[in-house]
C-alpha cells in the first residue's frame, strides 16, 4: 500500500501548505481532514466493524463509511472515493448530504494522535450488505441497525462502539427532524 500524504491544517481548519504522512501527521499530532459518512436505508443505518490489524480502534463498530483526505482533495471526492475502496459503492456527488462537522481529539495509543476536522455527511441508499465489497484491511464487516438500536448502544455505552459524542448529536438531530 502505498503512503497517505494529508494537508496539515491549523487550528481553525485552514491549510497551513505543508504536506506530510499520515504517519508523521497522527505522530506529531497535526490537525487534518477526514469524512465521515453514515449510510441510511429506510429507518436503519449501517455499521462498519473495523478490521482487527486496524492502527486505531480495531474490531470496533463505527461508521458506516470514514476516511482521510489525500492532499489536495476536498470532502465530496474524498467521500466518494472512499465509499469506493471500503464498500465498493459508486457514488455521486448529489448523493451526499453534508449534516455537519466537529472536531474529534483523540489518543488511541500513547504513539497515535488523532486531531481531525471530519465532515458528516448521509448517504441514502437501498443497497443492503450483500451489495458491498469491503476492503479486508479496513472492514471486517457490515450491517444496518434500526435508528432506536444505535440510539440505545450510545446511551447504554455500548464498549463495541467507538465513540463519537458530537458526531451522534448531529446525527440525531438530523434524523429526529426527518
Amino acid at each position: 500500500m502505498n503512503e497517505e500524504y494529508f494537508d496539515v491544517l491549523d487550528e481553525n481548519g485552514n491549510k497551513t501548505g505543508i504536506t506530510k504522512s499520515r504517519n508523521a501527521v497522527h505522530r506529531d499530532g497535526d490537525w487534518h481532514k477526514s469524512v465521515h459518512v453514515w449510510i441510511i436505508r429506510g429507518g436503519e443505518i449501517l455499521l462498519q466493524r473495523r478490521a482487527p490489524q486496524k492502527d486505531s480502534y480495531p474490531n470496533m463498530l463505527d461508521i458506516s463509511c470514514a476516511g482521510h483526505l489525500d492532499a489536495g482533495e476536498d470532502a465530496v471526492t474524498g467521500a466518494m472515493r472512499e465509499l469506493k475502496e471500503e464498500l465498493g459503492l459508486d457514488s455521486n456527488p448529489s448523493d451526499f448530504e453534508l449534516i455537519g462537522q466537529v472536531t474529534q481529539n483523540a489518543r488511541p495509543r500513547p504513539d497515535f494522535i488523532n486531531n481531525e476536522f471530519n465532515d458528516i455527511f448521509i448517504l441514502r441508499t437501498d443497497k443492503g450488505p450483500e451489495d458491498m465489497t469491503f476492503q479486508e484491511e479496513e472492514v471486517a464487516e457490515v450491517f444496518y441497525v434500526p435508528f432506536v438500536k444505535l440510539k440505545e448502544m450510545i446511551e447504554n455505552n455500548d464498549p463495541e462502539l467507538v465513540r463519537h459524542e458530537a458526531e451522534f448529536e448531529i446525527l440525531f438531530e438530523y434524523l429526529d427532524n426527518q
